[in-house]
């Protein structure tokens, strides 16, 4: 990447844009990686940044994570322990080479970070899925990323095929036996040459619009996006700062998860769980561990501007919220900011194939830019290409967003057709999102490019349509698909969730956005539902409101 910088004489220090290269430039200070031939796994890494910060030194008996669920809780000095232990009874009782694959099926606990921080440290392939997935799911991720050892609980087993080396138990005697060994091998880490370049983790993309596809992140793709939030970190006010404890409202499995998880280890945080999300519950936990930061999804912003109970619980500790996985609405970041004017609501960008890192919001200055999605992440390019034409474009124009730099995916396993479609032979990523940068380099996400509805000759973001309804007092939660229509190709169509005693009606919908909008961008169909089905990490799952609305008579969603 700074290569590329290099080659180019005329970057804009605004927009960060070079106007020989037709790339957009990080306006971030560049962050300092390893040396890429360095053997070095992220567990190493984060332990080493943990230990070299002057913030933590000393944080062995700081608490790092705690399951709300069930109260039990890990110190840094407790989790370092065992994960070592762990790797040195997985080394030592099963034949498990470098780059061997091991999927993880089970519902958050504790044992699922120490897996993770054991496995990747002796150069094992993570591939983390979803408990509640189906068996078919389920056996398309095995035919995907191949797995030779599996672990999961007595309530999850029965979904996985025979493997290699079995399956173990994380609720087992034997399982929990591994977390104390007592005569553990100092060296059986250090021992084992993890290049940065192997593949750490498989982890799955949401599969909105298609089954799911595993992405393969490297070491170093995540010792980059790791390095990133170290260095580049928005100091906390006042002369005593509270100690940083975050509350995970995205499961482990998920690459926000995921990537929180390693982050907050490497600055000796608290991060706090709970075995399933929970509105009240996340209300309950902020007040009884006073949690400072959050990360979120866009309808959790939603529903905690419009739900009564926040003012049941002591949330005052709440000092940031980060907002990503969707598009969030300028007017739902207004009024919750109305709500909570103390609370800094940052957003940020990212896909599983970047690690879940891409662009994000920094500080109280940028945060008051509704809207945008932040500044390009340190050490990375950007294009903004013409979907039709192919052409690169400047500040202020629309097209796709590619992406290029150290986070970026090595590619989906088991899938060189889909690698081959999503990265051309200079690395650059296409993400499928269409987006723009302003005249300041701030990067603001439109749709979608798959989703947009085509109507007539025009395209309809519905994500523009639902931040609108969103606005709505009557309107608890809402989607736009296409729809359709012999005349005008598509539709927009509109999903609605109801605000509890509400009887608005369909002509009072579309009545609604029609004052708003343009007459192509109009709702032309409603449809009111319970809930708006949606991905682990906030993300409308559009494919399956479009097979219900084709599917008339069928029951309730």
């Amino acid at each position: 990447m700074a290569e590329s910088a290099n080659h180019c004489q005329s970057i804009d220090p605004a927009t960060g844009f070079c106007s020989q290269t037709r790339t957009f430039h990080s306006l971030r200070p560049e962050v300092p990686l390893p040396p890429p031939y360095q053997p070095l796994s992220l567990p190493q890494y984060t332990l080493s940044l943990l230990r070299s910060s002057t913030v933590t030194t000393g944080c062995g008996d700081t608490t790092f994570i705690i399951n709300a669920t069930k109260g039990d809780s890990l110190s840094y000095s407790e989790f370092i322990a065992q994960f070592h232990s762990l790797a040195h009874c997985l080394r030592k009782n099963y034949f498990l080479s470098g780059n061997d694959v091991a999927l993880i099926l089970s519902p958050p606990s504790l044992h699922v970070p120490l897996l993770y921080f054991a496995l990747m440290s002796l150069g094992i392939v993570i591939t983390p899925a979803n408990p509640l997935s189906s068996d078919s799911e389920i056996a398309h991720q095995v035919q995907l990323s191949k797995p030779v050892i599996a672990f999961a609980t007595s309530t999850t087993s029965s979904k996985l095929p025979s493997l290699k080396h079995g399956t173990i138990l994380l609720d087992s005697p034997e399982f929990i036996s591994f977390l104390s060994e007592r005569n553990v091998d100092p060296d059986v880490i250090s021992r084992v040459q993890v290049s940065q370049h192997d593949t750490a983790a498989v982890l799955y993309s949401s599969g909105t619009t298609g089954r799911v596809k595993g992405v393969m992140l490297s070491h170093r793709n995540l010792i980059a996006l790791i390095a990133g939030f170290y260095h580049i970190r928005h100091p906390q006010k006042g002369p005593d700062p509270p100690h940083p404890v975050s509350f995970f409202t995205v499961p482990l499995f998920h690459v926000f998860g995921f990537f929180m998880l390693a982050r907050a280890f490497s600055m000796g945080e608290t991060a706090v769980f709970t075995e399933r999300f929970e509105f009240e519950g996340m209300l309950r936990a902020i007040e009884k561990y006073k949690v400072t930061y959050m990360p979120v999804s866009p309808p959790l912003v939603l529903a905690l501007t419009k739900s009564d109970l926040t003012i049941k619980y002591d949330i005052s500790s709440l000092l940031m919220l980060g907002s990503g996985g969707a598009p969030l609405g300028k007017e739902v970041a207004e009024r919750f900011k109305e709500k909570f004017p103390a609370v800094e609501l940052v957003q940020g960008y990212g896909l599983t194939e970047t690690g879940g890192g891409a662009a994000r919001v920094i500080g109280p200055e940028e945060a008051a830019r509704y809207g945008t999605v932040g500044r390009l992440s340190e050490n990375t390019e950007a294009k903004i290409v013409d979907p039709v034409t192919g052409e690169a474009l400047p500040p202020g124009q629309r097209g796709e967003l590619w992406l290029r730099g150290p986070t970026v995916m090595k590619g989906y396993i088991g899938d060189e057709k889909a690698t081959a479609e999503t990265m051309d032979s200079e690395g650059w990523l296409k993400t499928g999102d269409i987006c723009y940068f302003d005249s300041q380099g701030f990067l603001y996400i439109v749709d979608r490019l798959k989703e947009l509805i085509k109507y007539k000759a025009y395209q309809v973001p519905p994500a523009e349509l639902e931040h609108l309804l969103h606005s709505h007092p009557e309107i608890s939660d809402a989607a736009v698909i296409p729809y359709p229509d012999d005349e005008a190709g598509q539709i927009p169509m509109a999903y609605i969730v109801r605000q509890p005693g509400s009887s608005i009606s369909e002509a009072q919908i579309m009545y609604y956005i029609a004052k708003q909008v343009a007459p192509y961008k109009k709702i032309r169909r409603v449809n009111f539902i319970d809930s708006i089905p949606k991905s682990p990490a906030g993300k409308i799952l559009r494919r399956e409101l479009v097979h219900h609305s084709l599917s008339a008579g069928l029951s309730k969603l």
